[in-house]
């Protein structure tokens, strides 16, 4: 927490600070995620910029109180622009001894911890691995500590309510959100608005949570147990509308607008699992759109599905995550044959097998490459951030219509469950992605009719023709036997297989023609280093960046969306570095890929905890390596960009 004045140390005070990165933890039955939502909104519509990472367990019903089941929430708020989640939490609100032990390592000394004192009994102690209380052993000094009874004080306030006590407990997040709302100045008429549509089914509920929420708000006021309490302005912001929005939402919303933009009808067949099941949720809230959700019984189900959608004139849309991608393997193939768009979305997560379901990795790019049998290449389309979500989808829709081809969009938890401000953009200013359908006989048959020939190419696209089923005239044979080339019969000729196998391999490429040139950010011209990056890496390396220069380095920096084909001069602005570093969720997958294309010296920085980049690893980084260019320039090696190779 950055302040810009003097702690006053007397009570009543408001000290007026930059920024401040705040992380609730609690047992999952605590409602840590709903708090951390409700706090992020209330700084949203405050106007703060921000920055969001929820962190919760795998396990359904973990045992409560133990560490398993711990579940936290991270927001960074500031009065500037800012980028990650934070690397380290400024406050702390435990809300029983797991929380504490679970996320104490993390707060920086000097920090401050806001503790749920009731729940810190012998018996909870246990449960948390403690054999003493870290409230009374001295093992906190390190820190500021607020030790408040927010469990009694939760069921004094809602007694009126004539709720049970152990319902009466569950409303003591909401204390935590009204104090922690009263701490940081954020506005609160909203919150109770929204705890009444919320839990307006259940009076008694509401009510209590009502009742919470103001007596965790007053109690901030009143107990004058802070020094202060503390302002942070409002950022700028470029004039417009924005709304918080998370990465999931995000996408959906670009998919609903792709579909629009493409004047076609959306088609989301679809098996729920984490955490790609809030893509799902969305779109089926949105059928006056003409959106179509189907819930299938398997993954299997859901690609096979969409990718009927597909023939039948939709933009045919299956998202997943991990394992999902396993078992749609198969039918993306097919998809390659039929030569259809089709989206396949997928939120990565920590793997293999069932992995990590509830945290991030990047490990899928390979397999998104490559996962398949037979030459079967599929473009790759990556998100950046939460709001970016929203542009990939579109960009991602695109490239499937204008060249008849699944696309791979890959996302991951990280910028899923992530959520920041996004200035809603100008719908003229979004791209036309809109597709003629074949409505025409194209060939003449060996009869001297009109025909229709399926496989017949676009001469600047590759991309065949798309026939609705049931057009007069143009039925047509589709299937995943190889088809002969132009008049779309099944074929096993040697000669025509090679030459379908490359006409797709070329459609592929080709699409690099059509992708803007990239450019690194290189300010002065004279950065040795470049950092490379791809999907959610992209607040991190920015952000690390950004220190490496205010620190007087050069560094440079580029950003991949576009992953399959890659943009067409990468190999040129890659060689023009001496030293290439790629932070990646994995271990090498874009590193490979650019070391095999361009024969690049290309190193990679890993990290597979569950966990995205931290700033200060990017940073530190960073140095490492420019120390050692300088290293061995002193030492007589290369001293210029033109002599890398």
């Amino acid at each position: 927490m950055t302040t810009k004045s003097k702690p006053v140390n007397e009570p009543g005070k408001v000290e007026t600070i930059d920024q401040v990165v705040i992380r609730f933890a609690g047992d999952s039955g605590d409602g840590m995620q709903v708090t951390g939502d409700r706090f992020t909104d209330e700084s949203a519509l405050f106007g703060n910029d921000l920055s969001t990472f929820p962190n919760y367990p795998a396990e359904i019903r973990a045992p409560a109180g133990t560490l398993a089941g711990v579940s936290a929430f991270q927001i960074h708020i500031s009065d500037h622009e800012i980028l990650t989640p934070g690397d380290a939490p400024n406050v702390l609100v435990a809300m029983n001894p797991a929380a504490l032990k679970a996320n104490v390592n993390d707060l920086p000394t000097g920090g401050t911890l806001v503790i749920n004192v009731d729940s810190f009994d012998e018996r909870d102690l246990a449960k948390a691995g403690y054999e003493a209380n870290p409230l009374k052993d001295g093992s906190l000094s390190a820190f500021r500590i607020y030790e408040i009874p927010m469990t009694s004080l939760t069921l004094e306030a809602c007694k009126q309510t004539g709720a049970k006590p152990r319902d009466a407990e569950r409303s003591k997040n909401f204390f935590a959100l009204g104090l922690l709302s009263w701490l940081y100045h954020r506005p609160i008429v909203d919150t109770e608005r929204w705890i009444v549509r919320r839990y307006g089914r259940s009076p008694i509920v509401a009510e209590a949570n009502t009742l919470a929420f103001r007596a965790g708000y007053n109690f901030g006021e009143t107990a004058e147990i802070f020094e202060s309490s503390y302002e942070i302005a409002p950022a700028e912001h470029l004039p417009g509308t924005y709304t918080n929005v998370t990465g999931n939402v995000a996408l959906a919303w670009g998919l609903l607008a792709a579909a629009h933009l493409a004047k076609l009808p959306l088609f989301l067949g679809s098996y729920p699992i984490t955490p790609a099941s809030d893509i799902l949720h969305e779109l089926s809230k949105h059928k006056k759109f003409g959106v179509r959700t189907l819930q299938a019984e398997d993954e299997i189900a859901g690609i096979g599905a969409a990718l009927g959608a597909a023939f039948g004139g939709a933009l045919g849309v299956t998202t997943t995550s991990g394992p999902g991608i396993d078992l749609k393997a198969e039918t993306v193939g097919l998809a390659v044959s039929l030569e259809l768009p089709l989206l396949i979305v997928d939120i990565q997560r920590g793997g293999p097998s069932t992995g990590l379901p509830t945290k991030t990795e990047q490990s899928d790019l390979l397999h998104a490459m490559f996962g398949r049998h037979g030459e079967a290449p599929v473009p790759i389309v990556a998100a950046k951030t939460p709001s970016h979500c929203f542009d990939a989808a579109i960009e991602a829709a695109r490239i499937a219509l204008k060249y008849r081809t699944p696309v791979y969009l890959l996302s991951d938890g990280y910028l899923a469950n992530g959520s920041e401000p996004w200035r809603l953009p100008d719908v003229e200013s979004l791209p036309d992605i809109s597709v003629e359908f074949a409505t025409e006989p194209n060939a003449t048959g060996t009869d001297g009719e009109p025909a229709f020939w399926p496989f017949i190419r676009d001469p600047d696209t590759l991309a065949r023709p798309w026939a609705v089923p049931g057009t007069p005239g143009l039925e047509h044979r589709i299937g995943g036997l190889e088809k002969q080339d132009g008049i779309g019969t099944v074929s096993y000729e040697p000669a025509n297989h090679d030459v379908m196998v490359h006409a797709r391999a070329a459609k592929i490429a080709g699409i690099a023609k059509g992708l803007p040139p990239v450019e690194a950010d290189d300010p002065g011209g004279d950065a040795r280093v470049l950092l490379l990056g791809w999907g959610s890496t992209y607040a991190a390396i920015t952000a690390g960046v950004k220190r490496v220069r205010k620190a007087g380095k050069s560094v440079a920096q580029l950003h991949l969306v576009h992953l399959n084909p890659f943009p067409p001069n990468l190999g040129k602005v890659l060689r023009s570095y001496e030293a290439i570093l790629v932070p990646e969720g994995n271990l090498g997958h874009l590193t490979r890929l650019v070391r095999s294309d361009f024969l690049v010296d290309a190193k990679v920085l890993s990290k597979v905890e569950g966990t995205p980049f931290r700033v200060g690893e990017i940073q530190q980084a960073i140095l490492q390596e420019i120390e050692h260019l300088e290293s061995s320039s002193a030492a007589g090696g290369q001293t210029t960009k033109e002599a890398a190779p």
